[in-house]
């Protein structure tokens, strides 16, 4: 019997023996696709080769790709192969080989290597592609009548480009893992015929109109999942039954005290944690967050349910970092990257399902709470509508919440449940449809694949002569005149195109008679610069030298702060402690963002120490110089990389002195006394276990200076004092202020007291009840609360009884009391009478029977309320009365 990972590495060094490049697989994160997520597919990392964005490296391929596709997230767990992370075998062709040679490999691995008897093989093939089956006649020993049709073999990757038939394997698992049905046969929604390797042939290009026309180049893309290829090969009933998920359900059991295969309903639960604990681990490695939207939004989701379902098996004590150590253990030999961000990944496992907690509590309150309220209303059900808002809140599945509710006799609305899911599934699809029509424009990028990738000289360079190659209105032109705007492509550049955090160059294009102003930058997929230039003098034409010139301050500024970037990173791991890496930076000519991993804030001292360490490392002048070198070679060296970013064979190592040295393709200093100085200037939360620093250097730290220097300045004027006595002398206008405060509040209530008196000649008799709606003076809602108090204390001295309510207002905004003397008197409610008379100053509120406060946007309308006050009263006794006499 094979295991999961013997099966990877056979077919790796399959397909490596024929020819084929064996590439690691990409991160989880796709890179240039704004359209998805998260790596959904073997192809995707492949999809700029498919599309002709980039021309390959190399002309076959073989990975063993990692995959997260969360669509069916509900029934993971409830079937034999629904995932949330599973890796994708593929082998690829970029114009080279094609359906021959696929289906050859395909069936001498099936039958040769993993030594599945044909008999057991069955294969479809679109209707229309009579190459295809030929192929499987005469490639493979296949019998005839075991090539089937299938009007669904047809892969696309949207509703126009590359496309074309695929071929799908079956393998008969035997008549005992089949149904009942007499017509059970391949396609069958029983487990006994399960597809195991499916080869696309792209071969056509789809137009607008739907017309299918065949591809200059055509391309092969084959997935075959390994946790499917594992069940079978191991002979097991379901994917979890293979070693790739029994030591995640085993070591989960363990912590929960149950057993596996004995109970239906504890076996789903374990079959959910083993999965998702898998899934959070890989995404956590890749540098993904968990986060309120986007991927991270994915991750918390899958993490928290995990949690959700580990509760259910009984475990209430954090558990995901021992899975974890499972996880490690199965795979990191393979995925270096689960052993090397291992820190990172133990916090925020340790930080999410702590947080966790107390939102599953809060869900699980709030439904106990609609319980109660169903059940006082006499309503047997609750509504699609609150059981989505607890599924998509708080992560209570709508089985979850039914559960619950069933116990005390409730249900669920199911189909409404669906109707919320459908429509918030369809606000989903909108906004992905939205995403992908945000991308390149295919036909500039056809435009432009003739040019290769532009030299970049802007290392050594500020300005040099060039030739423009080509220019780009809405389709390509041959000149451009004054005020009009275009792209061009160069020759070679000294522009640096936005990267790695850097922000591009701005700078000028001049030819004889002719200026024009590169106000942006893009590089596309293939390496190519398009330049966004804006004529400001003549007419610039295709094909004319001119000479490109950097703006150099600008430039020189965006150095200063980028190579900062470095020493504080490695700065920051020096004081803070290893884990911490980069998750990202921004830098531009004003100042820098660095974005870092760690789980606090960091002390006073802490930034400090930071800032203290960078600006002796500038006021050393220490060397910076680049270097070429083969990725193994600077991880060797122990090169810093951007956390979740994946690297080409050769990379860019920026060495600073001995201090720091990290993977880069920005632009930077050549010695670090020419940064100057840094001033940290703010250090903040960005999300769960993600810090900011913001700081300046060189220019701007002297800009900061000067400003602080400036507000120096100005206080010393205000306050009458001299730079070292300031702050003496803020304190002590502090403590003079305070004392006033205190002084003028001690004022304002004896002004209430003498107001009180005044205000108890304007009570009322409301039927009986004594009513007291009086405007006083007072400053905030505190106050308003006393001076009620007051009059509450004196009624309550002389034996009275009724309803005061008090209005003040103050900067805008009313503020409104009441108070009902005795609690309960004739039935009247403080917190039901504020809320009409707050509604006639366009407020609201509410509170006790006693007491009760609200809030009126219109001071203009306080005295109206007021005046209706005594009316309200009224009402309110009429209908206690008419209450009780019915």
């Amino acid at each position: 019997m094979f295991t999961g990972n013997e099966l990877r590495e056979m077919f790796l060094r399959f397909f490596a023996d024929k020819g084929h490049t064996r590439q690691p697989s990409a991160s989880l994160i796709p890179r240039d696709d704004p359209t998805l997520l998260l790596t959904v597919a073997g192809m995707v990392p492949f999809k700029p080769y498919f599309m002709r964005k980039v021309e390959p490296p190399f002309s076959r391929a073989v990975t063993s790709q990692k995959c997260v596709r969360t669509p069916d997230l509900e029934v993971v767990g409830r079937t034999a192969r629904h995932h949330t992370f599973f890796e994708m075998l593929g082998n690829f062709s970029f114009g080279d080989y094609f359906k021959k040679d696929a289906i050859h490999w395909a069936w001498e691995y099936v039958t040769e290597v993993l030594r599945i008897e044909p008999e057991r093989l069955w294969v479809t093939v679109y209707p229309a592609d009579e190459e295809a089956r030929a192929l499987w006649l005469s490639e493979t020993s296949i019998r005839p009548e075991r090539i089937l049709t299938d009007e669904t073999n047809f892969w696309a990757a949207g509703p126009t480009g590359p496309c074309g038939p695929c071929s799908e394997i079956y393998v008969d698992q035997g008549a005992a893992r089949g149904c009942d049905r007499p017509e059970c046969a391949v396609g069958c929604d029983c487990d006994r015929y399960l597809e195991i390797w499916n080869l696309v042939f792209m071969q056509y290009d789809r137009a607008e109109n739907g017309e299918l026309t065949p591809l200059p180049r055509q391309n092969i893309d084959t997935g075959m999942g390994l946790e499917r290829i594992a069940s079978v090969m191991q002979g097991v009933d379901t994917n979890f039954d293979t070693d790739l998920f029994l030591p995640l359900i085993e070591k989960t059991a363990e912590l929960a005290a149950v057993r596996y295969k004995t109970d239906a309903r504890t076996d789903t639960a374990l079959k959910v944690v083993a999965d998702h604990a898998r899934a959070v681990c890989f995404m956590l490695a890749d540098g993904i967050s968990p986060a309120s939207d986007g991927r991270g939004y994915v991750l918390r989701r899958i993490l928290r349910r995990a949690v959700r379902y580990a509760k259910m098996l009984g475990i209430a004590e954090p558990f995901l970092e021992r899975l974890y150590y499972v996880v490690r253990a199965g795979y990191g030999e393979h995925y270096s990257e689960l052993p090397e961000n291992e820190h990172f990944i133990l916090s925020h496992l340790r930080l999410e399902e702590k947080n966790f907690q107390a939102t599953l509590d809060q869900g699980t309150a709030i439904l106990q709470q609609k319980a109660r309220e169903l059940l006082a209303a006499g309503q047997p059900v609750l509504n699609g509508a609150d059981t989505f808002h607890l599924y998509e809140t708080y992560g209570f599945p709508a089985e979850l919440t039914a559960e619950i509710l069933a116990e005390q006799g409730l249900a669920v609305d199911m189909p409404g449940f669906h109707a919320a899911e459908a429509e918030h599934r369809r606000q989903a699809r909108n906004q992905s449809k939205q995403m992908r029509g945000a991308g390149e424009n295919p036909a500039l990028l056809e435009q432009t694949r003739r040019f290769g990738a532009t030299p970049f000289a802007g290392y050594a360079l500020f300005k040099l002569e060039t030739e423009i190659l080509a220019l780009f209105d809405r389709e390509e032109t041959t000149a451009v005149q004054e005020n009009e705007t275009a792209w061009c492509v160069l020759g070679q550049t000294p522009f640096f195109a936005e990267s790695g955090g850097q922000v591009s160059d701005t700078g000028l294009l001049t030819a004889p008679g002719a200026a024009a102003r590169v106000t942006e930058l893009r590089r596309l997929p293939s390496g190519l610069v398009l330049h966004k230039i804006s004529i400001q003098e003549g007419v610039l034409r295709a094909g004319a030298k001119v000479t490109a010139q950097v703006d150099e301050r600008p430039r020189r500024s965006v150095s200063r702060n980028h190579t900062a970037t470095h020493l504080l990173h490695r700065a920051l791991r020096e004081i803070l402690g290893d884990h911490v890496q980069q998750a990202g930076s921004l830098v531009t000519p004003e100042r820098l963002r660095f974005d870092f991993t760690h789980f606090a804030p960091l002390t006073p001292a802490e930034l400090r120490a930071v800032e203290l360490r960078v600006n002796d490392i500038m006021f050393r002048a220490m060397s910076v110089r680049t270097r070429e070198m083969p990725l193994a070679e600077a991880r060797a060296q122990g090169a810093a990389a951007l956390f979740g970013e994946k690297y080409g064979e050769t990379v860019r190592v920026v060495f600073a002195g001995g201090y720091s040295k990290e993977l880069c393709g920005g632009t930077h200093v050549t010695n670090t006394g020419e940064i100057g100085s840094l001033k940290i200037l703010s250090e903040s939360g960005v999300g769960a276990g993600l810090r900011r620093i913001e700081a300046v250097t060189g220019f701007g730290a002297l800009d900061y200076m000067e400003k602080l220097e400036q507000e120096i300045a100005a206080a010393e004027q205000t306050l009458k004092a001299g730079p070292q006595e300031l702050s003496k002398r803020a304190l002590a206008v502090m403590a003079e202020m305070r004392e006033l405060e205190r002084e003028t509040r001690r004022l304002r209530e004896r002004l209430a007291k003498y107001e009180a008196d005044d205000i108890m000649t304007q009570v009322k008799d409301v039927n009986g009840v004594q009513v007291l709606a009086a405007r006083v003076q007072v400053g905030d809602m505190d106050a308003l609360r006393r001076m009620a108090d007051t009059l509450k204390d004196r009624w309550r001295a002389g034996g009275q009884a009724g309803v005061i309510v008090l209005g003040a207002a103050e900067n805008g905004k009313v503020n409104l009391v009441a108070a009902v003397l005795p609690e309960g008197l004739r039935g009247l409610h403080a917190g039901k009478l504020i809320k009409e008379v707050a509604a006639v100053t366009g407020g609201g509120g509410g509170g006790r029977a006693d007491m009760a406060q609200a809030g009126g946007k219109d001071p203009a309308k306080l005295a109206e309320a007021l005046d209706k006050t005594p009316q309200i009263v009224r009402r309110h006794l009429l209908e206690q009365e008419g209450g009780a006499l019915g």
